[in-house]
């Protein structure tokens, strides 16, 4: 994992060496189970990429690929994963997209393919992040990008009446 900025009161999410989205670590902080009844040591972020998705209808006929935008946004959902489990009262917030950059498209994603999404935490300050995503197909990558997120309530404040409403 590249260099980590941390506060008090706001620890970074690590990641696992071998860079799976959360190692036993990681797990048993958000989970209250311990040996012998906690039965998982990692978690690993995929998708398999099925002819089912709307999108290859036109995107493209004939040849159907998945949207360099839609692998970005698996990247950015299993960062999220990793991020929420890191803060006070996750189910009351969003992790929302304020930035990517350096999104790298190395080659086609189809059909059958399973995508393994890696992501690491190389900024943190418990409202807002920057992660390096990488997307897997067969042990080869197929994208990168760097993403960068901002925590914020999951239900917006209530907006003033506007007057003459």
């Amino acid at each position: 994992m590249t260099e980590t900025l941390q506060t008090a009161d706001a620890p970074a999410p690590t990641a696992a060496p071998d860079a799976t989205l959360m190692d036993i670590n990681a797990i048993m902080k958000v989970l209250p189970h311990r040996y012998p009844f906690l039965l998982i040591d990692r978690i690993v972020a995929s998708k398999n990429v099925t002819i089912n998705g709307p999108f290859f209808v036109g995107h493209f006929p004939g040849f159907p690929i998945m949207p360099g935008v839609l692998v970005v946004e698996a990247m950015a959902q299993a960062g999220g994963v990793l991020l929420l489990s890191a803060i006070p009262d996750p189910e009351s917030k969003l992790i929302v997209f304020t930035g990517i950059e350096r999104a790298r498209f190395r080659r086609p994603v189809v059909p059958g393919d399973q995508l393994r999404l890696e992501v690491d935490v190389t900024a943190w300050r418990g409202t807002a992040g920057r992660m390096a995503g990488k997307a897997l197909v067969g042990g080869k990558r197929v994208a990168e990008a760097t993403i960068s997120c901002a925590v914020v309530p999951r239900k917006p404040a209530d907006k003033p009446a506007l007057e003459g409403s």
